[in-house]
């Protein structure tokens, strides 16, 4: 059966989405997109049997960023200290929990003393391959990225930097563990070494050889069930999923890295974006920081990429999440409002609402449609995005420490 069904999958090129931050004047999902072509087989593999990151491309590595094995297990042991925290209980693994795909599994992440955000934490599990950080894309780099939620209010609510350092500075294991990495000490010890090691251990923290890796790029064909079969053809068909969550010839990120308005959330303020957008710039021409306001204010959070931009078209609209471990990374979308995988292939077969009646919101991207799929049609669409988890510990990236 599944040798049959092999002969129907795509090249995984497909129409994949041009790989930038910010959309083309083309929208992949515009209607007069043609679907994705099917061909007779799988690219050929180039990948041996003890490659553990099977279906990723290589890892990016910032010049100015190098990677090592010190600065790496520096960069672990910043990322859970918890004591770069207000009250000395949150860590960067309170959001992003190794036990839980790097996640928290709630709807939208708790900081120190039960403060909650209002975004859901994304897993930082193949992080490294996007071209920002942030559902909204505020930061263009996990170093970057790695700043903000200390300082953030309802996070780690620290005033400022200072602590952080006080500690690194003070601290003899760490006094010993710059020194050695950096070669800095005392004030030449800045919050950009700190973050260097932590976003250097993040790009570790990459899981590809799942089942659809096998099965796609190794050419096991029995790597996937014959649901999942069925459910990869829907996924770079009728679904349409491969818009947006993208494979290329030989990888596959599941991502374009772009923001879309999928129609999740912008209904809670739809009747106020003329007042909210307009109060929105007027706070940002005043310099307030566009990282405390997106997550300490849920209508605010809700303007997504618009934030950044101040582009009306980004309204509502959110980065495209990789689908890889999917399965262990529940709830979904930026608000965490859909509990599982069949409410989200549900939401997207209806058109971007969540009844099919409902009226779509006025910024909706381009293209997002119903899909007309039957419930066993969905049923095998959850079974595929199953088959793209990984091994439970993520490969060590050799290729990663191989940039050095």
């Amino acid at each position: 059966m599944r040798n049959s069904l092999v002969l129907t999958l795509g090249i995984a090129v497909l129409f994949g989405c041009e790989q930038s931050v910010e959309t083309p004047k083309t929208d992949p999902l515009e209607p007069s997109a043609s679907p994705p072509p099917q061909t007779q087989a799988a690219p050929p593999s180039r990948y041996s049997e003890e490659d553990k990151l099977i279906g990723l491309p290589p890892v990016p590595i910032p010049e100015n960023n190098p990677q090592t094995p010190a600065k790496i297990a520096l960069g672990d042991k910043l990322f859970h200290d918890k004591r770069f925290s207000i009250d000395g209980t949150v860590s960067c693994a309170n959001c992003h929990d190794d036990g839980k795909a790097f996640t928290d599994n709630l709807p939208v992440s708790v900081g120190h003393s039960g403060k909650t955000g209002t975004r859901n934490a994304p897993t930082v599990l193949n992080a490294a391959f996007y071209h920002s950080q942030f559902w909204d894309g505020r930061e263009p780099d996990l170093e970057s990225q790695a700043k903000q939620p200390f300082i953030n209010p309802v996070e780690h609510g620290l005033p400022n930097h200072d602590p952080i350092l006080d500690i690194v500075r003070s601290d003899p294991d760490y006094q010993q563990s710059f020194q050695e990495v950096f070669e800095v000490t005392g004030d030449a010890l800045t919050i950009d070494h700190v973050v260097q090691a932590i976003a250097s251990f993040e790009r570790t923290l990459v899981t590809g050889n799942s089942p659809f890796d096998r099965f796609y790029f190794k050419g096991e064909t029995d790597a996937m069930t014959d649901a999942q079969i069925r459910g990869f053809n829907l996924f770079i068909g009728q679904g349409r999923c491969v818009s947006c969550h993208v494979i290329e010839q030989d990888n596959a990120t599941f991502t374009d890295s772009r923001f879309h308005n999928i129609g999740i959330g912008i209904d809670s303020i739809e009747s106020d974006i003329p007042t909210l957008t307009q109060a929105f710039l007027e706070a940002k021409n005043q310099d307030k920081d566009v990282d405390i306001m997106v997550l300490t204010d849920p209508k605010s959070s809700e303007l997504g990429r618009f934030a950044v931009t101040d582009e009306l078209n980004k309204i509502g609209a959110f980065k495209t999440p990789t689908l890889r471990n999917v399965e262990l990374t529940a709830p979904y979308m930026h608000d965490g409002s859909l509990k599982t995988l069949r409410e989200v292939i549900v939401h997207y077969n209806n058109g971007g609402v969540a009844e099919a009646s409902a009226r779509v919101n006025d910024f909706l991207s381009g293209g997002i449609r119903p899909l007309n799929l039957t419930g066993t049609q969905i049923d095998d669409l959850v079974e595929f995005m199953k088959a793209l988890t990984s091994p439970k510990k993520p490969a060590e990236t050799e290729s990663a420490q191989a940039v050095n």
